[in-house]
């Protein structure tokens, strides 16, 4: 929430993992935010841009962050034939 002058006063902000869409709680302490940076078409990073994907610990406890973060850099458009689904 915002007062009058554009500042950010609640102390917790919730956000939702990127993966599951699942709410992360402020008592998931296994949760990560990852931020990836945004390249140009010469490989380097833009500055200031970056992608950021949010895993909660369930996420992680299960061992699916990689294959999860490797599906959303994909759809997002930062990686290219890196994740199929299994059928």
């Amino acid at each position: 929430m915002e007062n009058e002058r554009g500042e950010l006063v609640d102390l917790y902000i919730p956000r939702k993992c990127s993966a599951t869409n699942r709410l992360i709680r402020p008592d998931d302490h296994g949760s990560v935010q990852i931020s990836v940076a945004n390249v140009d078409a010469n490989g380097r990073a833009i500055t200031g841009e970056n992608t950021t994907f949010a895993l909660c610990g369930f996420v992680r406890a299960m061992g699916e962050a990689d294959d999860s973060l490797n599906r959303l850099a994909q759809q997002s458009g930062l990686l290219e034939k890196v994740w199929s689904p299994v059928k």
